[in-house]
């Protein structure tokens, strides 16, 4: 048996083969040909928690209604919008936000709520990152339909905008798989730090364009400046304005472009440096 790959003091068995830990992309690429666990677990997690209700997983539905057309019809008048308008700006924002948030929020406590999976020491670390990241998606598809049904009310969207949309969520997937991969471990080194994010989220969410213009945020004002600072509106921009037909900024361009490339690299040397020491942490 061939000793460990340098810089690793964990492994994990599988199909007979010794792997090592810390090398993301391998790992990666053999949690994707194995899914198994980490797609059909997070679905059965969702049939878990729902099988006592009548409507069963179609609860997962009243989050986005209410979004999308409860909070969207309740702020579409301050804006002086038509209620469709505004639905359909509220939904493409919350599939961005939700889906980068969950990431956010969910990957920190990832690999301490499975610690005793973790040290049994036959399933790959990132197996847990995907079932977090599946489960996330299985919340996020309850967004497409109730969107698409604003969409339909406004009139329908911009043909080069949806065409547009496939590359631009594939690009904000890649950014919630190098966020969970980073924060998973970052999570399982300071405890602490999912309820950090629990109680930033909030402020995350009011900070990004979602249930207000951009157009209503004075140029050169304070709130204009945060805005600008926060991650999260330049990707939700770079999806949801093509669709609506109006231009994307350059700096949302940029800054989705370079947090891309750097988040990355960022995850695969936390995981390659790291990951051997989430059995101790947790």
């Amino acid at each position: 048996m061939s000793a460990p790959a340098e810089g690793s003091t964990s492994t994990i068995r599988d199909s007979g083969q010794l792997l090592v830990a810390g090398r993301l992309w391998h790992e990666l690429a053999e949690s994707f040909r194995n899914p198994g666990f980490w797609a059909m677990s997070s679905w059965l997690d969702i049939l878990v928690r729902s099988r006592k209700s009548f409507l069963g997983p179609l609860w997962l539905l009243a989050p986005a209604v209410v979004y999308v057309f409860g909070i969207g019809a309740f702020f579409a008048g301050m804006y002086g919008s038509r209620i469709s308008e505004f639905a359909t700006h509220v939904g493409l924002g919350m599939i961005v936000f939700r889906l980068l948030m969950s990431a956010l929020i969910g990957s920190a406590g990832v690999f301490s709520s499975s610690h005793s999976f973790i040290l049994d020491g036959h399933m790959r670390l990132t197996d847990y990152i995907l079932q977090s990241l599946a489960r996330t998606s299985f919340d996020l598809l309850m967004f497409l339909p109730v969107t698409a049904v604003a969409l339909a009310l406004r009139g329908g969207a911009d043909l080069q905008g949806l065409l547009l949309a496939v590359p631009t969520m594939f690009l904000i997937y890649l950014n919630a798989l190098w966020i969970s991969v980073a924060f998973a471990v970052i999570g399982a080194r300071f405890t602490d730090f999912g309820h950090l994010l629990v109680n930033v989220s909030l402020f995350m969410f009011l900070l990004t364009p979602i249930i207000w213009y951009t157009e209503s945020v004075p140029e050169g004002s304070l709130r204009a400046r945060l805005m600008q600072m926060n991650p999260l509106y330049h990707f939700v921009e770079v999806f949801r304005s093509p669709i609506m037909g109006k231009p994307v900024e350059t700096v949302s361009v940029a800054v989705v472009g370079v947090m891309t490339i750097a988040g990355l690299l960022l995850a695969t040397w936390l995981y390659r440096r790291y990951a051997r020491y989430v059995p101790l942490w947790i």
